[in-house]
């Protein structure tokens, strides 16, 4: 718990006036009065402890001296509620209060009994948040409670939860449709992403509509400040507050309850329960008229008042980034944001949107006018452990302390799980994966998974998959790397790389039936790979992935599981290069080949200086990726692995065809399909068929390319290799193009399309319809030509490919005054 400050006033009456006379000089407003008692009785608590071998008495201890719960007692140090005389004199005689300091209190007692005089007549209210009675009391003489907290200023954004919850709360909604307002509703979010400062902001806008008062309590459910509230501790609360006087308070929990909505029959008023820990805690709570609205904010989801209460769930996310600046904005002035945007950008990108965060950043900034945002950028980016830079200076805004709330409330598995989450690379985790990571059956994972989610440790952002954001995983790792053992980390780290390693090898395969397989140490125990088994299955699972995949690439490579790191990327290029993500695939294959090179393995380097050329081409970095394969061939030779070595042949074929080196494009194309005959590599000579034929066909040797391409089509369905097939289709289509037979090229090219749409290539789809508009526009189909090239330049500037730009100029060309057909460019690599 932490001392409440004293108002100016009152700390210099209390500390400056003679010990004589400074029980007349206490306070002047009862709820002052209320509040410095309750500083008092800290003071004594703490002098107590002195005293006493420096041991504070806890509530516990107080409660059992006493006879009261430790709740109440809380209550009373705190300053929410002032407690009877004799209950007063009991427990400042046990912390050992002088004559001097009884008569402050007997004095201020008397301000505290004359102001509930003036305030009830009749004899009301003992709660200090109690406001004069009004004419919308629906009961003579009793007071309207008012005790909402003071809303935030700063408040920005939610417009769309502000919007949700009026249209939850207003009969008939936004649509009019006379549905009943909902009579609760439950905020929902992980710890620090705002959900009471929204409550409190939403309760005062909508007060006026609840004329009977407010009633407000922090429930304590994920709180240091003291222990969880109890459902009968908050009803002696609030029938303080409501004019019941402490004497008349039922004993049992049942008849509290009942009181407590007799009390609110009929009546209008908004009930504020914050940081409740589940729905035992807030149900006895509710009112049982529908007039009464409850407003819940929770870390979990409460699902249990959802389905039995009729509770109306909103979820609370981290702020946008529109709203995240207007954040900084209100507390650092927007002037100063616009002056150094990058610097706000990552001040919001490495706070995650999460307005703790931000707001402990903040208070910084306003604290330093003068420092430029630059430097509190650069301390969010150079802070060793990131969550350290977010500690602002006690429990409530320490943004780890406010995530430990919510683990310490986990089952000891849960918290296992989430602790083994920092292990994992992110940014987000299928129920499989987690399975493996933990070396737990995937049912139980499942469970363990929705009780993280029910905490807001994770959010299941798409079905069956749960993510965590940056500082959440941060805090995760710190859990791990404090509670578990090193072998434990390093254990369950491999188990998380070897499932994503057999998973991906075994879709590899599927995805390129001509993919050479690595050789791999079985799976350790506890990891059970995914089952899968098709090409659309495995195309599926690359899709949902490979961002995944490429975070597992550096993670393993930064854990020294080396040879993991290398595979890993090696098992991706297929995938990336279909759909395009060339600078991943570049990142990956760097990271794969230094970490090959780390620990000597001569294969996995061979195989990462080929896959990096490949990745490099396409970006356009050619001379790089000319250096590339040299070594790539170099090793496979020195290897003996005709297999590389021809692949590597038929990849750099491609990059010269580009290059325009039609001759040593053949070169290379016929060195690779001897290789692939001498290692007796069908599906390869299947394909290395089609690259000859079509290096051919650049030299304009277009019989030769006809005869290799109908070789390769005859092998490939032996070989049952449709990429091979497409782009085979797509060399026929260019060779009968060339030739003139355009209507024959058409059709070649829409075979090719059909099976490339199959295998989900983005890129090999856009440059086929690139061929396929050139053909179209020689046959006379000016109109299909010009759709067709639209197609392909959607696909391209989607894929940010520069081949955009060669088909934007044939458009310009064809649209423009002095149209004529388009002369066709090289082909890209035909693998």
């Amino acid at each position: 718990m932490h001392d409440q400050p004293m108002r100016p006033g009152a700390r210099k009456a209390l500390h400056q006036a003679p010990e004589a006379t400074r029980s007349a000089l206490v306070v002047d407003r009862d709820v002052q009065t209320v509040h410095d008692l309750a500083l008092l009785l800290r003071k004594l608590r703490h002098r107590h402890a002195r005293q006493h071998g420096g041991n504070l008495l806890t509530y516990r201890q107080l409660a059992a001296k006493t006879g009261w719960s430790h709740g109440i007692i809380g209550e009373y140090f705190a300053g929410n509620v002032l407690p009877p005389t004799e209950r007063f004199d009991i427990l400042t005689r046990l912390l050992g209060a002088t004559s001097v300091e009884q008569g402050m209190l007997a004095t201020a007692r008397d301000q505290v009994e004359e102001g509930r005089r003036r305030i009830n007549p009749a004899g009301g209210a003992a709660g200090v948040s109690a406001a004069p009675a009004s004419a919308n009391s629906m009961a003579t003489g009793a007071p309207v409670p008012q005790q909402l907290p003071p809303a935030l200023t700063a408040f920005v954004g939610r417009t769309a939860l502000l919007a949700q919850l009026d249209d939850a709360t207003t009969i008939g909604g936004a649509s009019g449709s006379g549905e009943p307002a909902a009579t609760s509703v439950v905020l929902s979010g992980t710890a620090g992403v705002g959900k009471t400062t929204l409550a409190v902001h939403w309760a005062h806008r909508a007060a006026e509509r609840y004329p009977d008062g407010q009633l407000y309590v922090n429930l304590r459910g994920f709180d240091p400040s003291g222990p969880v509230m109890t459902p009968a501790e908050v009803l002696r609360g609030f029938l303080e507050a409501l004019g019941v006087p402490p004497e008349r308070f039922p004993i049992h929990l049942p008849a509290q309850v009942g009181l407590y909505r007799s009390l609110l029959a009929g009546r209008r008023m908004l009930v504020v329960l914050d940081n409740a820990r589940d729905v035992e805690q807030v149900r006895p709570l509710l009112p049982g008229s529908p007039s009464c609205l409850v407003l819940v904010t929770s870390r979990n989801r409460l699902a249990g008042l959802v389905a039995a209460e009729g509770a109306v769930p909103v979820g609370v996310a981290l702020l946008g980034f529109d709203e995240a600046w207007q954040f900084l904005a209100r507390r650092l002035g927007a002037d100063r944001l616009t002056a150094e945007p990058q610097a706000v950008n990552e001040m919001i990108e490495r706070c995650v949107r999460l307005p703790l965060a931000l707001a402990v950043v903040a208070a910084r900034g306003a604290a330093h006018p003068s420092f430029p945002l630059s430097s509190l950028a650069a301390e969010l980016r150079e802070t060793r452990r990131l969550l350290d830079a977010f500690d602002g200076g006690d429990a409530s805004t320490d943004v780890q302390a406010v995530f430990s709330w919510s683990y310490q409330n986990l089952s000891p598995p849960a918290a296992r799980l989430f602790r083994l989450l920092g292990c994992h690379p992110g940014p987000d985790t299928a129920v499989p994966a987690a399975a493996s990571l933990a070396g737990l059956p995937r049912n139980q994972v499942h469970r363990l998974l929705a009780e993280l989610a029910h905490a807001h440790l994770v959010t299941e952002h798409v079905p069956g998959r749960f993510n965590l954001h940056d500082l959440l995983r941060g805090y995760a790792a710190e859990l791990v790397e404090s509670i578990d053992t090193p072998d434990t980390r390093r254990t369950a780290i491999q188990r998380g790389l070897d499932h994503y390693l057999h998973t991906a090898h075994a879709a590899a395969l599927l995805l390129q039936p001509g993919w050479d397989p690595i050789s791999l140490a079985d799976a350790p125990p506890g990891v059970a790979p995914e089952d899968i088994t098709d090409h659309g299955q495995a195309l599926a699972w690359f899709t949902a992935e490979y961002r995944v995949l490429l975070a597992a690439v550096a993670h393993a490579e930064r854990a020294q599981f080396e040879g993991h790191a290398w595979r890993l990327a090696r098992t991706l290029v297929d995938f990336l290069q279909r759909q395009g993500h060339w600078p991943g695939l570049v990142a990956a294959q760097r990271t794969a080949l230094a970490a090959a090179q780390q620990v000597g393995e001569r294969c996995g380097q061979a195989s990462a200086h080929r896959d990096l050329a490949r990745a490099l081409f396409r970006v356009g970095e050619w001379e790089e990726a000319e250096g590339h394969y040299r070594a790539a061939l170099k090793l496979f030779d020195e290897l003996g692995d005709h297999t590389g070595q021809a692949r590597t042949h038929r990849a750099f074929g491609a990059l010269l065809d580009r290059l325009g080196r039609h001759a040593d494009s053949l070169y290379h194309a016929q060195q690779g399909l001897d290789l692939y005959r001498v290692a007796g590599h069908l599906s390869g000579e299947a394909s290395a068929h089609n690259g000859v034929g079509w290096a051919h066909a650049q030299l304009g040797q277009y019989e030769q390319a006809l005869d290799h391409c109908r070789r390769a089509l005859v092998l490939l369905r032996q070989t049952d290799d449709r990429h091979g097939e497409a782009n085979t289709w797509d060399s026929l289509g260019f060779i009968h193009d060339r030739l003139g037979h355009y209507r024959r090229a058409i059709s070649c090219y829409r075979r090719a399309l059909v099976l490339i749409a199959q295998l989900g290539d983005r890129y090999d789809e856009a440059d086929t319809l690139h061929r396929l508009g050139d053909s179209r526009w020689s046959l006379g189909d000016r109109a299909g030509a010009v759709r067709t090239w639209q197609r392909a330049l959607r696909i391209f500037d989607d894929l940010g490919h520069p081949d955009a730009e060669r088909v934007r100029d044939r458009l310009v060309r064809a649209t423009g005054p002095a149209a004529r057909p388009p002369s066709a460019g090289p082909s890209p690599e035909q693998p």
